[in-house]
């Protein structure tokens, strides 16, 4: 591995894929103190000098939509054992909220998103990568209901939207990276076995892994 107290792996995919269940469902098995994900989404670039309604008319499937920079010194920070404030994104204003989220001694980052592959520069940190594949039927399905019910989304727009930018940015952008990762899982978070098989070679990653001496202090207080 390249980095020996801190390892970085990507999970990857199309949107609605599972990729955020997969990374959420690893970190709770193994425990949050050790694991943290951050999510590409919370590197959306800042749209408040725009209005909500141009707000909602930009591609936030392509490259271009995120702030790439900013992920790229954060995970280098991270990977050097420095705190970051991650950006925490509001979906229903397309924009970042005041706030922030602490990272922190975290002995495994997991990096998830749609085109955290795409990057270069990003992806040559990564000491695992991992893509995960579903169809798009029912990538499609799944994003209808979570943009409806979660996002407050309406029917056309979401349709729209998935006809207009989602499809066709998948198709350049995010499925030719699959080439990229060390481990594919079909079917992403409804797939069990490998979640299992996933997760023990993060155990086992950890194992390698000193824990922080601000963890150690912790654990002795309590």
């Amino acid at each position: 591995m390249k980095n020996r107290k801190h390892i970085l792996v990507g999970i990857a995919g199309g949107s609605a894929s599972g990729k955020t269940l997969v990374a959420h469902r690893i970190a709770r098995e193994l425990g949050s103190r050790r694991v943290v994900v951050i999510p590409l989404d919370a590197y959306y670039r800042e749209l408040g000098h725009l209005p909500l309604e141009e707000r909602a008319r930009v591609n936030f499937d392509h490259p271009d939509a995120f702030d790439f920079e900013l992920l790229e010194t954060h995970i280098r920070a991270l990977l050097r054992g420095e705190p970051v404030e991650v950006p925490i994104y509001d979906y229903a204003h397309h924009n970042r909220r005041p706030e922030t989220m602490s990272v922190r001694d975290h002995a495994i980052i997991v990096l998830e998103g749609i085109l955290i592959f795409w990057h270069e520069r990003l992806r040559s940190l990564m000491d695992m990568k991992i893509f995960v594949d579903t169809p798009d039927d029912v990538r499609l399905l799944r994003r209808i209901r979570r943009d409806i019910l979660e996002r407050g989304r309406k029917l056309e727009g979401v349709l729209s939207q998935y006809e207009s930018d989602v499809r066709p940015m998948h198709q350049v952008f995010i499925e030719p990276t699959k080439r990229h990762a060390d481990i594919i899982i079909p079917e992403g978070g409804e797939n069990r076995i490998a979640i299992d098989i996933v997760r023990a070679k993060f155990g086992e990653l950890l194992r390698g892994i000193p824990e922080p001496e601000s963890l150690r202090s912790r654990t002795a207080e309590t």
